[in-house]
């Protein structure tokens, strides 16, 4: 692996845990279709998936659904109501976060999450104005698995792709680092998507704990 001289994290499932509030969501949307609430763990491996998977979890309503668009707004302004209540940084983050930031080496986030969430959540964790960029699934014309966010991220730091070291939780992420020429590590805590083993996703490694992330750091 070249040397490393940046870190660009996914947002939900791999710098946050944000389960519980888009769960939270969900289950008030279902509250309001005179549905019982869901448990936390069978919505989880789908909050990668953000409104699509939320509500295939909860409604096994497909976007062709006539419904589909006026459930999705719905589903997202219950969301932006309440998006950081439960949400936290993953166990081991906010030291990572640190050690980096100790070393002088850049930090940045990533994500598929459009921006009217991504700033404010960034905000509720306190993390605006550590952050070398915060790029959203909005900010590029198209987002993960394209590689543009992530070039957009590198060019932002001034800093080229291949020593940019991305960490996501999603094939996406595996395949925009992989067309970005940047190397990539899955992160095996979180929420692992709905697309199998993350070992068959070719990245350079599956990590069990965000400290890991720190051997591939010279």
């Amino acid at each position: 692996m070249p040397l490393i001289r940046a870190v660009l994290f996914d947002l939900d499932g791999t710098l946050a845990d944000t389960a519980g509030d888009l769960a939270g969501a969900l289950n008030t949307l279902r509250a309001e279709h005179s549905l019982a609430a869901l448990p936390l763990e069978h919505m989880r491996a789908h909050t990668s998936s953000g409104a699509r998977g939320m509500l295939k979890a909860g409604f096994d309503m497909e976007p062709e659904d006539a419904r589909y668009l006026t459930m999705r707004e719905r589903f997202l302004d219950l969301y932006a109501a309440a998006l950081c209540v439960h949400t936290r940084l993953f166990e081991g983050m906010p030291e990572l976060l640190g050690e980096l930031e100790r070393r002088a080496i850049a930090w940045g986030i990533v994500t598929n999450k459009p921006r009217r969430f991504t700033d404010p959540l960034v905000q509720a964790l306190e993390l605006h104005r550590r952050a070398a960029c915060v790029v959203s699934g909005d900010t590029t014309a198209k987002p993960k698995p394209a590689p543009e966010p992530l070039f957009y991220a590198a060019q932002a730091m001034r800093i080229a792709p291949e020593a940019c070291l991305y960490v996501g939780d999603d094939l996406r992420d595996v395949q925009s680092a992989r067309s970005a020429g940047m190397p990539v590590v899955a992160a095996g805590w979180g929420y692992l998507g709905e697309e199998g083993d993350p070992a068959d996703w070719a990245a350079d490694a599956v990590l069990a704990h965000p400290a890991e992330i720190l051997d591939y750091l010279a």
